[in-house]
């Protein structure tokens, strides 16, 4: 019995919802070889009995089961196909949503994006080969054998264990030959197909970085030292895969020999070793397929494993493909109403906290503290803060004050050290990965445009919002007049990265789509960077005026104009707080607020300062 590996069962726990579908391609394929098989078969004892001239009579049936073999047998192949591609495409589709949700709950600062354009793509489409090339020709290749060594024993019990004997060296012993002739490389051909897809990206968007530092060259040769290593690993299983081809026909072909030789000695008749030996042939190239199921699962492994390692950081809670989760999107977008906190459930345990995202929410830091890695200095230390429903609070600082770490740490993507964030009364850890986006969320360090129409990248804020709604979350953003003068509007395509785009508008176009989301907590970091002074102020403004009543925000930036209607200002340094109160009050106050409002007015009006 062949061992399952840990990868192959995360993919197949996947597929149970499939199993009717995979049972059924199994089946066809079944039927389709077992057709070909016994058309082969039939054809020669049609023709060998045709040689002795019978009446016609005695050879009507065969002539017409001839016919519909060869008709059926197209038949269940096209069937075959259709049920195995519909079950393993659905498979396909929910694994690459799973793939792509766990790489995007990755904040790995190693993770490139080569590599995990490989993992999504090219990793994706081994578990679609797993099943259509391996598991089904493999269970279909099996049971012909099966019938094969039976129908033959019909004829002669010592025929049928010379064919069992070759179907054997066939469908084990080769098999197994590939899986040890090929599996080392294999395991390297995944890992090195991500490099180069990374190699790729950095060629092509690094260029102008690369040609700076004089790192082209160096670049091209890591590159291309991949490229030949690639190419000498696929070689080589093309050296084996037909070795191992070229070994299958010799064992078909001394297989066919032996079961004539053995029948002719037990005085088979004529016309029935004729029809053994093509059998023999036929069953010998069906058990084959074994050999091909081998080698593509060896190569598959390492691709397998590395989709697996994904599946099992996805989130638990991800809802299949073809559900919907019971809230679509905020309130005014079909939302339905949702519980927060959590509940009683039968047998007394706690559900999983769930949230609207359209109802207000308390935020709370309580002695939070902050550490990416053990023995490095804390990034956040014993930081404090009240978020209350309907409250503003901004949080500023010299770069690297910690000031991104809190929304980090409040969008669930750090975890603190120590200390406690809540929300609604219940840490954050009590909501799942998919839960607390819809209570917190809004424009963070990083926020990705993707290429695709304007309409395209709002609508992620709020699936099925007007044109109206989107017209009011890009006019609050500034970027109504700029999308009204391109002949497309709404369906002007961005560019990959937003590269149609000039820095201050992504900016714009992420800050609408976060508006258009309407979280209960909206987190705004550095919402107007790459905007002229007054245009962040007029963005600014129109943002806090467009945030809904009730809802609260969180806003990070290292300009302090535009801060003077929020209830408090945070001041952080080294990751303590330094300063805190109004912005009037700040202001008056010596200190780093007071120091860097004042430069900050002087170079905007176009002087400087000539004391603090």
């Amino acid at each position: 019995m062949i061992a399952v590996t840990r990868s192959e069962r995360t993919v197949l726990r996947l597929a149970r919802p499939y199993l009717s579908r995979l049972l059924g391609a199994g089946l066809l394929a079944a039927v389709t070889e077992f057709a070909g098989l016994a058309l082969m078969a039939t054809a020669t004892w049609l023709l060998m009995s045709a040689a002795g001239r019978p009446p016609l009579d005695r050879l009507t049936v065969a002539i017409v089961a001839v016919r519909a073999l060869a008709v059926s047998r197209g038949v269940f192949r096209y069937t075959e196909r259709l049920a195995g591609h519909d079950a393993v495409l659905r498979l396909v589709t929910d694994v690459r949503a799973r793939v792509f949700a766990a790489l995007a709950a990755r904040r790995a600062p190693e993770q490139r994006t080569g590599d995990a354009l490989s993992r999504l793509v090219s990793d994706v489409e081994a578990v679609q080969d797993l099943l259509l090339r391996v598991l089904v020709p493999a269970s279909a290749a099996a049971l012909v054998s099966a019938v094969a060594v039976g129908a033959a024993a019909l004829i002669s019990p010592a025929a049928a264990g010379a064919l069992a004997v070759g179907l054997l060296v066939a469908g084990v012993a080769l098999p197994a030959l590939a899986t040890a002739l090929t599996r080392r490389a294999a395991a390297e051909v995944a890992p090195l197909r991500g490099a180069l897809a990374a190699d790729a990206v950095d060629l092509t968007h690094g260029a102008a970085d690369l040609a700076a530092f004089g790192a082209t060259g160096s670049a091209l040769a890591a590159a291309d030292r991949r490229t030949g290593r690639l190419a000498r690993l696929e070689r080589r299983l093309a050296a084996t895969g037909f070795a191992v081809d070229a070994a299958g026909v010799l064992v078909a072909g001394l297989t066919a020999a032996a079961v004539v030789f053995v029948a002719l000695a037990r005085d088979v008749d004529g016309v029935l070793v004729g029809v053994l030996a093509v059998g023999s042939l036929a069953a010998v190239e069906a058990a084959l397929a074994l050999v091909g199921a081998a080698r593509q699962r060896t190569q598959l492994s390492a691709g397998l494993t590395r989709v697996a390692a994904l599946l099992d950081a996805a989130p638990t809670d991800a809802a299949p493909v073809g559900t919907e989760p019971a809230e679509t999107g905020p309130a005014g977008a079909g939302a339905a109403p949702a519980r927060v906190g959590a509940g009683p459930v039968a047998g007394g345990e706690a559900a999983p906290a769930t949230v609207s995202a359209a109802a207000p929410h308390d935020v709370r830091f309580t002695d939070v503290t902050v550490r990416y890695r053990a023995g490095a200095a804390p990034a956040l230390v014993g930081f404090d803060l009240d978020l209350s429903a309907g409250r503003r609070v901004a949080v500023v600082g010299p770069s690297g004050a910690g000031k991104s770490t809190i929304a980090a740490v409040l969008t669930g993507s750090v975890r603190p050290e120590a200390g406690r964030v809540t929300l609604d009364g219940r840490d954050l850890s009590a909501y799942s990965e998919r839960e607390l986006p819809r209570a917190v969320g809004g424009l963070l360090a990083e926020a990705y445009v993707f290429h695709a129409s304007v309409r395209d990248n709002l609508l992620l804020g709020r699936a099925g919002a007007s044109d109206d709604e989107l017209a009011a979350a890009t006019a609050a953003a500034g970027l109504l007049d700029w999308v009204r003068e391109q002949p497309d509007g709404w369906d002007t395509v961005v560019g990959e990265e937003g590269g149609q785009l000039s820095g201050g508008q992504r900016q714009r176009l992420a800050l609408a789509r976060a508006l258009l989301a309407a979280p209960g907590v909206l987190v705004l970091d550095e919402p107007t960077e790459g905007l002229d002074p007054a245009a962040a102020d007029a963005v600014l403004a129109a943002t806090l005026a467009a945030t809904p009543p009730g809802h609260s925000v969180l806003l990070i930036s290292h300009r302090l104009s535009g801060l003077a209607g929020l209830d408090e200002v945070v001041v952080l340094d080294a990751g303590r707080v330094v300063q805190r109160g109004r912005h009037a009050d700040l202001v008056a106050a010596p200190g780093w607020y007071r120091d860097q409002w004042r430069l900050q007015e002087a170079a905007e009006r176009g002087y400087f300062a000539l004391t603090p």
